[in-house]
């Protein structure tokens, strides 16, 4: 909610991921931390995966689910 209704918002918890891709970041309970993939199209926030972090680097496997999907809803 933070993101939707505070945008833009930086480090720590949003950064930039490239070609319109942004990353949040949020702390779970368990000490994880839950990372979504999102971008917009129309002033709308749209979430494109989401996983548990695990590596500093976001993986090219989520990006490349991230992708294909931010063109299919942007088209």
């Amino acid at each position: 909610m933070r993101v939707q209704f505070g945008w833009p918002i930086g480090m720590p918890l949003v950064r930039s991921l490239k070609d319109g891709l942004w990353e949040v970041r949020s702390s779970l309970p368990s000490r994880r931390i839950a990372r979504l993939v999102l971008c917009f199209h129309e002033e709308t926030l749209i979430v494109l995966h989401g996983s548990i972090k695990k590596t500093q680097k976001t993986p090219a496997d989520d990006l490349a689910l991230a992708k294909p999907r931010m063109n299919e809803v942007t088209r």
